[in-house]
């Protein structure tokens, strides 16, 4: 898929359009991140319609998702299923199964049962395990260990231990829900966005959705602005939930392998027709070398990428218009 971009090398220091009559917005915390729509609309009332049906959903999916909810679908998976087979939603079935299929894909790059690690670390309180701990723990990510039981929705852990988390998927699929219930209104522009994670349905009226990746170093900065339509975009980044220890950055992006934070790059944009796909490719690119993440994202068709690798310096998949400078470094 050929995006047409603009490409702004220089750091963009901000980007602001001014508020139409009939555009509605709102701004709110869910799912351990900020999460909003804007939209058009003639009715004030069906945009607010609109905007509750949202909120509403974003609500639900995290209430039946998140690990730190002790009565959702997932706590209970990570009490129960090393026990016995637990029964979930169809919903949730879905999604496991394929976040399963891009473990496939990617050769466990993508897992969901990081979080067997991935619970040991407290980025707000500065904490980590020990190495040791880290070993103790670290066959427990794997994602062959997981049995799903597609008759009856079970989901069953092979290995005492395991968990799961849906953090690199489950926001994505929240905002393409979203989309769904606003489109369902008759609403043919719009954007809802959940963290990194964004999906534009049609333009702003006449004129592209500018977005603009951050600077991973430099708060309140960007180094590229996108006009973008009819797309989901995705950004990973080891800025969001991090501390840093001895010059160290542990962050919340788990290289599976390893047990760690990640260290291959600074931040991976993903484009492409969904935003369930987009998160958790993100994520994956996020993970792998530079050079491999790129032949992976060339390797799909309808998907585009922009990595800032560890150096700070951007690349660009095959299917993206390239910058006219030779100079790359956001340094």
């Amino acid at each position: 898929m050929l995006f047409r971009l603009f490409f702004i090398l220089l750091i963009f220091c901000g980007y602001s359009q001014p508020l139409l009559a009939d555009w509605y917005k709102q701004y709110w915390d869910i799912m351990g991140t900020r999460a909003g729509v804007e939209l058009w609309h003639k009715d004030k009332r069906t945009a607010q319609k609109a905007i509750n049906a949202v909120q509403a959903e974003m609500q639900r999916i995290d209430k039946t998702m998140s690990p730190f909810i002790e009565s959702s679908e997932v706590s209970l998976i990570n009490r129960e299923a090393a026990k016995q087979p637990v029964k979930i939603s169809r919903e949730l079935f879905k999604l496991i199964l394929k976040a399963q299929t891009l473990s496939k894909k990617s050769n466990g790059i993508f897992d969901i049962t990081f979080a067997s690690v991935g619970y040991l670390y407290n980025y707000r309180q500065q904490q980590r395990p020990t190495d040791t701990v880290i070993q103790e723990n670290l066959t427990k990510i794997n994602y062959t260990q997981i049995q799903l039981l597609p008759k009856t929705s079970e989901i069953y852990f092979k290995q005492k231990g395991m968990r799961i988390d849906l953090g690199g998927i489950a926001k994505g699929h929240a905002v393409d829900r979203a989309i769904q219930k606003i489109s369902a209104l008759g609403i043919r522009n719009a954007m809802v966005m959940a963290g990194g994670d964004s999906r534009l349905l049609g333009d702003k009226k006449g004129k592209p959705w500018i977005t603009g990746i951050r600077h991973p170093r430099q708060n309140g900065k960007y180094v590229v602005v996108l006009p973008l339509e009819n797309t989901a975009i995705s950004t990973s980044g080891d800025y969001e939930r991090f501390f840093i220890e001895n010059s160290v950055r542990y962050h919340h992006i788990i290289q599976p392998k390893t047990g760690k934070s990640a260290t291959a790059n600074q931040s991976v944009t993903v484009l492409g027709p969904d935003a369930t796909t987009t998160d958790a490719l993100s994520t994956t690119l996020f993970i792998l070398p530079t050079p491999e993440a790129l032949k992976l994202v060339n390797s799909l068709p309808q998907y585009d990428a922009i990595i800032i690798d560890k150096q700070g310096v951007l690349h660009f998949s095959s299917g993206l218009e390239q910058p006219t400078t030779n100079n790359n470094n956001i340094n």
